[in-house]
């Protein structure tokens, strides 16, 4: 198998870039004896009740449900490529709770609904659990929850803060730790406080998560088709028609489940940027090493930069460490050629390092990147189109994992047309902000990421270019 390349700078000899020398370039949860075949692509026409486009999460979980709720539904579901290839199957595994891309996002937004918003992200994070054991799914689900960590002085105040509003929301799940408690669960000089949501987060395999939900919807009847992409969406009769390489569907609703790739409805392109997102591997710690840093708990954990890390720790002892990065390239495309960054894997490594510093000698196994959805408020935005006969729901950004299983509920009942406490939620009427078009998208991105970095570097201050995103809603995240 091909490795990934080297960086040509000086900064190829550093120990931290020398444990690149042997990663697979390859998503390490993909990289799986166990790894289904591929279902044969649709060739002719088909008809159905219910066509899901999008073999993500998003899909899955959305042909699951239609058929748990009327086992007499006809669906099927077709993907471009294979089940689970892209974002759900090569992100960090963790299912959080959260619908709307943690407290504050929350707060910030819907500060009147988010206690309801949580209470039905801890029952969707409950119902993803319940089906993952009813299914049978072997996706090594651990809720061990997950670690905020403030690795900056400003940041322990707002750890603090974060955990004062937990609290008067009732969250009693949260529970702030200072410096020596914090260490006390896994042990980095970089560390100074953290918040731990205890039961809010899980760990996961998610390539086998999404392999676990094909199989339970081939098991409910479901038909599959693989290598199938969609190409064009219309109105035929009282339903839809949608083209493919090789033939038609024709379905009396469609549910899209694209994400970061170009919606079917052109409507939506604009409130979608698929910005590109990495990760590394390592290979399994020894005992030893693991005695190092502690991390008996195992706790997905996450630093409270601007340009974050995610970093856990794997069923085989391993340690994903992601994020830091967020590439945009020019025109929102999503192509191959985009997934890897060198540059992204040496600044990965090398914060790696200075985060763990017991761990010097480790290396990586694999390096990997790939697209993601995002938008202006950071959280999944819903609609229609096609008079009610087709729903969408897209803009994760990076919290798909747990919060697609709610938006397979949002668009189901939007094609059933019912009128539900979901539907009803202000988060699920209303829209973000669109990205303006080319080149002021370009332009205000890169000031944005600019604003960022400077941000982290000045003690969290944000200056004037930030505080008028904030204040009109337009933000960039990952």
């Amino acid at each position: 198998m091909a490795r990934a390349a080297m960086p040509h700078q000086t900064g190829a000899t550093s120990p931290a870039v020398r444990a690149l020398a042997d990663a697979v370039p390859t998503p390490f949860w993909l990289d799986d004896p166990d790894r289904p075949e591929a279902r044969s692509a649709l060739v002719g026409d088909e008809t159905c009740d219910l066509l899901v486009v999008g073999g993500g999460y998003s899909g899955l979980w959305t042909a699951l449900l239609a058929k748990e709720r009327d086992p007499r539904r006809d669906v099927v579901l077709i993907e471009g490529a294979e089940i689970g290839w892209a974002a759900s199957g090569r992100n960090g595994g963790f299912c959080a709770a959260s619908l709307t891309h943690g407290l504050g996002n929350g707060l910030a937004r819907w500060p009147d609904e988010l206690p309801r918003l949580e209470e039905l992200g801890m029952h969707n994070l409950d119902a993803i659990e319940d089906a993952v054991a009813r299914y049978g799914i072997d996706c090594a689900f651990e809720r061990t929850g997950e670690i905020d960590i403030a690795t900056e002085p400003h940041q322990i105040a707002e750890l603090a803060e974060a955990a004062r509003d937990a609290a008067r929301l009732g969250l009693d799940r949260h529970r702030f730790l200072d410096r020596d408690a914090l260490r006390a669960e896994i042990d980095s000089p970089t560390f100074r406080a953290g918040l731990w949501d205890r039961d809010g987060v899980a760990m996961l395999n998610p390539a086998r998560l999404a392999w676990g939900l094909k199989r339970a919807c081939l098991g409910l009847g479901v038909r599959i088709y693989e290598r199938t992409r969609a190409t064009a969406l219309a109105s035929r009769g009282a339903g839809m028609a949608v083209r493919t390489p090789y033939g038609r569907v024709f379905a009396r609703r469609v549910a899209l489940g694209t994400n970061a790739f170009p919606s079917l409805v052109r409507r939506v392109r604009p409130y979608i940027v698929p910005v590109y997102d990495h990760a590394l591997m390592t290979e399994p710690l020894t005992d030893d090493q693991l005695a190092a840093i502690g991390w008996r708990n195992r706790q997905g954990l996450s630093d409270t930069n601007n340009h974050f890390h995610y970093f856990r720790i794997t069923a085989d002892q391993r340690i994903l460490w992601g994020g830091y990065d967020i590439v945009y390239r020019y025109g929102g495309g999503v192509r191959a050629e985009f997934d890897h960054h060198p540059a992204t894997y040496e600044k990965l490594a090398q914060h790696f390092f200075r985060c763990f510093p017991q761990l010097e000698g480790l290396r990586f196994s694999h390096a990997w990147g790939g697209a993601i959805d995002t938008c202006a408020r950071f959280s999944a935005f819903f609609g229609t189109a096609h008079t009610g006969r087709v729903a969408y729901a897209a803009g994760y950004t990076g919290l798909g994992v747990g919060a697609t299983r709610f938006g397979a509920e949002v668009m189901l009942d939007l094609l059933d047309g019912e009128r539900t406490e979901r539907t009803q939620l202000e988060m699920v009427r209303s829209k973000p902000l669109p990205f303006p078009p080319e080149p002021l998208r370009w332009a205000g991105i890169g000031i944005t990421q600019w604003s960022m970095t400077r941000a982290d570097t000045h003690a969290g201050r944000r200056n004037l270019w930030l505080k008028g995103m904030d204040r009109i809603g337009l933000g960039f995240d990952s």
